[in-house]
């Protein structure tokens, strides 16, 4: 700040270069040019800013004051030659001649050689207040530049400012000294009544103004406050959960997580009723159902076992194939007793949570001891009583089987509750678990036999509309090794076929081609075979035909056909008269003989030079029959009566003798074949073009074609 108070009255303060740019600017008033011979359009745009006394705070200066401060403090105009500068020790001011004449003619709009020889310039002949101030202090000469030109920069700053600001010194602060210089600077709150005058609001609207300011403030406030409430909520749960996790991370193994909070873990069990479940459901399985009798009449009165000091079992092991009525008979037990029946799965006890199964095995026994006498059935056993191993990678994989041991015979006695399980896959089973005291019986469930077949195909056959000249007799001897299951299956399959045809019942036909495709796959009717195969074909399924029909001890022929199906081209299926429980050496030779009979047509009608792959199956049946013959069964007169479990382990020479017996046991059966076929030539090829024509045939046919009849339509 300068200040002017020796002749200035009242004393004015004001900055230094807003005076300079003042008195610059009556400056250029001084020197009027009266025209320019060069002005861009740019300038003639271009106003420059001019300050007023008031801008720059002497308003209250006189005429004469102004007069006196000015001819005091700025050079006067005179003409002074460029011959030589005045000397730095009588002038300390200086002025600089860096300014070329093109600047000197852009500013004023005339040059210097106008003017004659000399230039209009800004001297001093006498020091002015400010030339003394600096002389009085020692300070060196300086240099006042007097170029008038301007940059578009300073142009700019003109424009928008007024004035050239001075440098930001904020970027030359770092970044620490802002803060605390900035500290105690804050905004200053505008008052209302700044607000209602700087709007320019009437004075009529003003209580209506401060009323919606003050509603806005409220509710401005209200909802900054619910956005804090909502804001410590969310931080309170996310602490929530973070202590959770932290808390089962600190009890997992291997860092897996271990959370007890599963969904229905402490839920109860509804038992469920069987009453429409009996004994007379369950079909070709008499044996087990008479085992479970004993079970069921000691839950309809127990009483009657324990005057004799009898306990009630424990546990039942239900054992067998899978479909042949496991469930069936534990459901048949709960309804025969009437009792509340416990369904659960083996898998469902069994979870990656930690200690799920064991709790749920708890809360299953609770649930059935407070509704004793019940029956807890257990399906796929093995899935949760398995062999209990020891692994760094599943610790807990023993707690479910071990609260299972602990359930059915441990320290807490177990009255009224009885186990039955189910499991196709017992050797899987944990020693543990299958020991008396807990489970007490194995009752097994095998496949039904050619009775149990029959009355379980009578069983599902009267729920569907089905002819009643249907033997079931027939169809369970075709269907050996059929399981349940697989039996209501083939009734289905039928039922289907029917109505796809449009039939109104169900007929052997139905049955038969349900049967073939269960056994065989279903019939490729769009699989197009020359006729020269049909032939071979033709005579190859007669060729076993034929085997079958004149062998002792072989099976009876049910259907012989030539239609593809599944990965055939024909197939003749045999019918035994009753299960076979064991074979004799003539039956397993007229099997091996039967199979060679597809192979010896072949060889007898086309030559040797045009037999085909299609005996491969028939080969590899007849090889497995005769090995087991000679290595298992002791039919061997060379070998003896000694099996051989595995052939690779003996000896050079008893593996050559056993492959030796083997190999004589198929030539036998070739050349025997061979013979035969060469003896009813005539009835092979009768049966070989019945075949061509009608493509299946079932046993009437086949025997009415062999003993020289005709077919008649059909």
């Amino acid at each position: 700040m300068f200040s002017f108070s020796s002749t200035v009255q009242p004393q004015v303060t004001v900055p230094l270069s807003h005076l300079i740019n003042a008195l610059h600017s009556l400056k250029g008033s001084v020197v009027k040019p009266q025209r320019r011979e060069r002005r861009t359009e740019q300038e003639l745009h271009v106003t420059e800013p001019s300050w007023s006394l008031r801008d720059v705070g002497l308003a209250d200066l006189g005429a004469g004051q102004l007069d006196e401060l000015v001819n005091r403090l700025l050079p006067c105009v005179t003409r002074d030659v460029f011959s030589e500068p005045p000397r730095a020790e009588t002038h300390p001011w200086r002025t600089s001649y860096l300014s070329t004449e093109s600047f000197f003619h852009n500013r004023y709009g005339f040059s210097v050689a106008k003017m004659g020889a000399a230039s209009p310039v800004f001297c001093r002949p006498s020091s002015s207040p400010l030339q003394t101030a600096c002389a009085d202090l020692n300070v060196w000469p300086v240099l006042i530049q007097r170029r008038g030109f301007k940059t578009l920069k300073s142009k700019t700053r003109r424009l928008q400012g007024g004035f050239e600001q001075p440098p930001d010194t904020d970027s030359f602060t770092p970044s620490f000294m802002k803060g605390l210089l900035m500290r105690d600077k804050g905004q200053v709150p505008e008052t209302l009544d700044n607000l209602l005058k700087s709007k320019s609001i009437p004075d009529a609207h003003h209580d209506a103004f401060k009323t919606g300011f003050a509603e806005g403030f409220l509710k401005a406030q209200a909802l900054s406050q619910r956005t804090q409430e909502s804001l410590r909520r969310t931080r309170l749960i996310l602490l929530v959960l973070l202590l959770v996790g932290l808390y089962g991370l600190s009890k997992m193994p291997f860092l897996s997580v271990r959370f007890r909070t599963t969904s229905g873990l402490d839920s109860a069990v509804d038992p469920v009723q069987m009453k429409n479940v009996t004994f007379e459901h369950v079909k070709g399985a008499e044996e087990a159902k008479n085992e479970l009798q004993e079970v069921v009449e000691f839950l309809r009165n127990p009483q009657k076992f324990t005057v004799l000091g009898g306990k009630l079992p424990k546990g039942i092991l239900l054992v067998g194939p899978p479909g042949t009525g496991k469930t069936l008979l534990a459901r048949a037990v709960a309804g025969e007793a009437d009792v509340p029946f416990y369904y659960a799965s083996g898998s469902e006890f069994d979870e990656m949570f930690v200690g799920v199964g064991a709790s749920r095995i708890r809360n299953l026994f609770r649930e059935a001891k407070s509704n004793a006498p019940c029956v807890i059935f257990i399906d796929e056993l093995d899935s949760v009583g398995g062999k209990r191993i020891e692994s760094p990678m599943h610790p807990y994989s023993r707690q479910t089987i071990n609260q299972l041991l602990a359930e059915m015979d441990g320290f807490k006695p177990n009255e009224g509750v009885i186990v039955i399980g189910a499991t196709n896959f017992p050797e899987a089973l944990d020693n543990a678990l299958i020991r008396p005291g807990r489970f007490d019986m194995q009752v097994t469930v095998p496949r039904p036999d050619v009775k149990g077949r029959t009355e379980i195909l009578k069983w599902y056959l009267n729920k569907i509309k089905v002819d009643p000249a249907v033997e079931a007799e027939i169809i369970a001897r075709g269907t050996v090794g059929f399981s349940g299951a697989e039996l209501e299956n083939l009734v289905n399959q039928a039922a289907l076929k029917a109505a796809v045809d449009g039939k109104d019942m169900v007929s052997m036909k139905e049955l038969e081609f349900a049967k073939d495709k269960i056994l065989m796959g279903p019939e490729r009717r769009s699989a197009e075979i020359d006729e020269r195969n049909k032939v071979i074909t033709a005579y190859h399924e007669s060729g076993h035909a034929i085997i079958a029909y004149y062998t002792k001890g072989a099976m009876p022929i049910n259907k012989a056909t030539i239609m593809p199906r599944g990965p055939t081209l024909g197939h003749v299926s045999m019918l035994p008269e009753s299960d076979r429980w064991s074979e004799t050496r003539t039956q397993l030779l007229a099997q091996m003989d039967v199979s060679m009979g597809g192979r010896v047509a072949e060889e007898l009608i086309f030559g040797n030079e045009n037999i085909t792959t299609g005996a491969s199956s028939d080969f590899d049946s007849a090889t497995k029959i005769a090995k087991m013959m000679v290595t298992q069964f002791g039919m061997s007169e060379k070998l003896g009566v000694m099996t051989y479990s595995d052939v690779t382990k003996q000896s050079p020479e008893t593996q050559a003798a056993i492959e030796q017996e083997v190999r004589t046991l198929l030539r036998d059966s070739y050349e025997r074949a061979k013979a035969l076929l060469k003896a009813r030539a005539k009835e092979h090829k009768n049966l070989a073009e019945a075949l061509l024509r009608y493509e299946t045939l079932d046993a009437r046919d086949i025997q009415m074609v062999l003993e020289g009849k005709t077919l008649g339509t059909r």
